[in-house]
């Protein structure tokens, strides 16, 4: 059984929403997000932006593949589609039925290469979900 993608209106190609967003939360924790959110916008030239439910969230096109947003006490990364992640350095956490998250804390080191691994393949992931159902 096929489930239908989540869909937001309104993604821009760079919403200066977000540098307002990141720039209200300047800090150890902003500062912490803002490159993961970098690294998802460079993901491709179809990637498209919004601040949605209070955090940043990166789209194909309409279609969310990944946020980031900040706590009182870490960051998330979160993936829309993360339950279909391969996920070998099991950075993942949550159990909901489509959505998982990365937990990012002040001081703790976080494998650099196995999130960008996790962000590119959420990208790629939703990428085929839009573009052949």
């Amino acid at each position: 059984m096929r489930s239908e993608l989540l869909r937001f209106n309104g993604g821009v190609e760079r919403d200066p929403a977000i540098d307002v967003w990141f720039d209200e939360r300047a800090g150890e924790l902003s500062d912490m997000a803002r490159p993961w959110f970098e690294v998802m916008r460079g993901c491709g030239d179809e990637v498209r932006e919004l601040v949605h439910d209070g955090c940043p969230v990166a789209c194909v096109g309409d279609a969310p593949f990944a946020y980031v947003n900040v706590f009182t006490a870490h960051v998330n990364v979160g993936f829309f589609q993360g339950v279909a992640l391969k996920d070998p350095a099991r950075l993942l956490e949550g159990k909901g039925r489509f959505m998982r998250h990365v937990k990012l804390r002040p001081g703790a080191g976080v494998d650099v290469e196995a999130l960008t691994r996790l962000i590119h393949q959420a990208y790629a992931d939703i990428k085929a979900r839009v573009e052949f159902g």
